[in-house]
C-alpha cells in the first residue's frame, strides 16, 4: 500500500512550505479508502487547490497511476510551494500542471464543468481575518474567523470547475461547522459522506467526499430529496455527534 502513495524521503521541503502531517496524511488516507472507486471513476482531469510540498497530489497520481489518460493539477499561492511540489512529483516519477495562484484564478475558463477529482486540504485554522491570504507558509492554515475565510471562497469555485462527475475530497476542522457546510452544498445539489475521520491531540478531523446528487433537486432555495437519499440523515448524525464537541 505504501508504494501507492508518496513517500516522505521522497517529499521536498521548504521552510516557508507546510510540510505532510496528520491533516494531509488523513487526506490521503480518505484516497486511499476510495482507491478502487477512483479507479472505476476513471477520471480525466483531477486538481489539488493548495499542494503544499506536493505529498496529496503525488498520492493522488500514484493511486491513479494504471489510468493513462489522467492530467493533473495542482496551486499554490506559495512560490515555495509550487516549487517543492514540481519536486516531490519528480522524485517520484509522476508530473501535474503547476500554477503559482490563489485558489484556481486564471483556470475558472479553462477547466468549468471539467475536473473530476479535486482535492482541498484548506486553511482551516481560525485566526485574526489579517493573517489571511498572504503568499507564505501561513496561507497553508490561516483561516481566519471560524476557518472559515478561505474554505467559503472555495466552495463556489470547486462548483463551477467539478465535471458532471465530479467528486471533491476536502478536509475541515470540527470549528469549521462541517455540518453547515454540507448543508450549503446540499442545497447546491451535491449529496456528501465522510470518508475520513480522525482525533489529534489538538484537533478533530473530517475528509468529506461531495459529488453532484441526481436525486436532489432545486425547489427556490430549498434543497428536496425526490429519491432514496437514505445516507444524508446517517452523515448529519455522524456530524451532529462527532463534529462539535467543542
Amino acid at each position: 500500500m505504501a508504494s501507492r502513495i508518496a513517500q516522505i524521503r521522497l517529499v521536498s521541503s521548504h521552510p516557508q512550505v507546510y510540510e505532510p502531517c496528520d491533516d494531509s496524511f488523513a487526506l490521503v488516507d480518505a484516497l486511499l479508502a476510495d482507491r478502487k472507486k477512483l479507479l472505476d471513476h476513471r477520471p480525466t482531469i483531477c486538481m489539488e487547490v493548495g499542494s503544499g510540498s506536493g505529498y496529496v497530489i503525488t498520492s493522488l497520481a500514484l493511486i491513479l497511476q494504471e489510468i493513462k489518460t489522467a492530467y493533473y493539477f495542482a496551486t499554490d499561492i506559495n512560490l515555495h510551494a509550487v516549487r517543492v511540489t514540481h519536486e516531490t512529483l519528480e522524485a517520484h516519477g509522476v508530473h501535474a500542471e503547476l500554477l503559482t495562484t490563489n485558489i484556481a484564478a486564471g483556470l475558472e475558463k479553462r477547466l468549468a464543468g471539467l475536473v473530476d477529482v479535486m482535492v482541498v486540504n484548506p486553511p482551516y485554522v481560525p485566526t485574526p481575518e489579517e493573517e489571511v491570504g498572504g503568499d507564505g507558509i501561513a496561507a497553508a492554515w490561516a483561516g481566519g474567523e471560524n476557518g472559515r475565510s478561505v474554505i467559503d471562497k472555495i466552495l463556489p469555485i470547486a462548483d463551477n470547475l467539478l465535471s458532471e462527475k465530479g467528486w471533491l475530497y476536502m478536509l475541515f476542522l470540527a470549528a469549521n461547522d462541517p455540518l453547515q457546510i454540507c448543508l450549503q452544498m446540499r442545497e447546491k445539489g451535491y449529496a456528501a459522506k465522510i470518508i475520513v475521520q480522525r482525533a489529534t491531540e489538538e484537533e478533530s478531523l473530517h475528509v468529506i467526499k461531495f459529488w453532484r446528487d441526481s436525486d436532489i433537486r432545486m425547489e427556490g432555495n430549498e434543497a428536496v430529496t425526490i429519491a432514496k437519499n437514505r445516507g444524508w440523515e446517517f452523515l448529519l448524525s455522524q456530524l451532529s455527534r462527532l463534529s462539535f464537541r467543542r
